[in-house]
């Protein structure tokens, strides 16, 4: 419930950003789309360090309690104009500082081999994309229809309760679920192995990177898109209702809600019987459905330029159908693997790392929003495919090569027997 808030609070400011800067303040459209992508990388960027902070000197409970109040001050003050990139940059320091000792005391609730541990994270996940479901709707709503101000201030206030509710809740956690780490245990120096972990894991961690400067549109010019170019007056009958253009931005966790069980009953039944692809494999696919989606849009445009009015938004509900699948097969399958792949000794570094990746991402991807209004719109979401079957084609050669390796490790243990 803690982390439902937040993140109500995170995706309702960030479902509203470039509709205001854009409408609001007055920005041009490569300005607004490269201020999002700054924000969006500051956000994935800062955890790096916000964890190492929880770890070692505030411990995991004050660091909570910082990030909260730090983005509950920073959406409140998004509802001043002149105020708006410190705000921005007090709600990317906050995220920083919660996300990462939140997601780690969901960990230590648990032994390294309870089954409820996964189970746990599940909930976790669907806790989050609750909120960010419920964040358009909500903020959104109130942006478009009464001022962005309100939009913000509800944000605010969704991040009140969600600090309140941790708060509340920390008698049910143990103490060691909350402390910093000693720092008197010392690790054993890193091996050859695991070296050659860490270098996989960077290797993944830079088409991930080029995997989110298609991914990010979802939130950056595809709200553009549905704002400008997309019909979305819906009819029945003589009864008509013009969907506000922040609802757009519910599908994607909507679908992560609903798909996420069936997606794991069909790897269920595909590991019995032995057909389930590998965790690279895996994350390959989601970056081929995430190319089609741009795909989708090529078409979209096409038809936009052929008839000159906005088109259906069936378009753009096709579009993030095949986003989400994609980001389910790539980004919390991504995560499983950096887990596993990471040595004891640079865990957490590990999962930093896939954060960078988010954070050069994100940045890649607002400069590639300034194309919007430079190239033909067809060509913008061709470029968008390419970037998307470029990173899962790099996933595929380096899951040929660790069969490779791990064929060549098979065969030297065998010889040395």
């Amino acid at each position: 419930m803690s982390e439902a808030w937040a993140a109500f609070s995170f995706f309702g400011m960030q479902a509203m950003l470039v509709y205001y800067m854009t409408q609001q303040l007055g920005f041009s459209q490569p300005h607004a789309s490269v201020i999002y992508g700054y924000y969006d990388a500051a956000a994935y960027f800062t955890p790096f360090f916000g964890g190492m902070l929880a770890d070692r000197i505030l411990g995991l409970r004050l660091a909570v309690i910082a990030g909260g109040t730090a983005m509950a001050i920073g959406h409140f003050m998004m509802a001043f104009p002149q105020l708006f990139y410190p705000a921005l940059a007090l709600i990317a320091l906050g995220n920083g500082a919660y996300v990462p000792p939140l997601i780690s005391q969901v960990g230590r609730l648990y032994r390294a081999d309870d089954p409820k541990r996964d189970r746990a994270y599940s909930i976790y996940y669907m806790g989050l994309n609750t909120g960010a479901f419920l964040a358009p709707l909500v903020s959104g709503t109130l942006g478009e229809w009464y001022g962005w101000k309100w939009g913000f201030t509800t944000a605010g206030v969704g991040m009140g309760i969600g600090l309140s509710i941790y708060l509340l809740g920390q008698k049910a956690l143990p103490s060691y679920s909350i402390s910093r780490l000693s720092g008197k245990k010392r690790l054993a120096p890193l091996s050859a192995a695991d070296w050659s972990g860490i270098r996989f894991i960077l290797l993944v961690a830079g088409l991930i990177a080029v995997f989110r400067v298609a991914y990010e549109q979802s939130g950056n010019t595809m709200a553009l898109w549905v704002d400008t170019y997309t019909d979305r007056l819906l009819r029945i009958g003589d009864w008509s209702f013009l969907i506000p253009a922040t609802w757009f931005q519910s599908i994607n966790p909507l679908l992560i809600i609903t798909l996420t069980p069936p997606l794991i009953a069909l790897w269920k039944r595909q590991a019995r019987n032995g057909k389930e692809p590998s965790t690279i494999v895996k994350m390959a696919m989601g970056c081929a459905l995430l190319g089609l989606s741009f795909l989708v849009m090529v078409g979209a445009a096409i038809s936009y330029e052929h008839v000159g009015k906005p088109v259906s938004w069936e378009w753009s509900v096709s579009f993030f159908v095949l986003l989400t699948i994609g980001e389910l097969y790539c980004i919390p399958v991504g995560l499983s693997l950096v887990s596993r792949i990471a040595p004891a000794q640079a865990a957490a570094a590990m999962i930093g790392v896939w954060y960078l990746a988010k954070f050069v991402g994100g940045m890649m991807s607002g400069y590639f929003g300034t194309l919007w209004s430079t190239v033909p719109l067809p060509t913008f979401f061709l470029l968008g495919a390419f970037a998307a079957f470029a990173a899962g084609t790099g996933l595929l050669v380096l899951s040929r090569r660790l069969r490779e390796s791990n064929a060549l490790a098979v065969k030297t243990l065998g010889e040395a027997r």
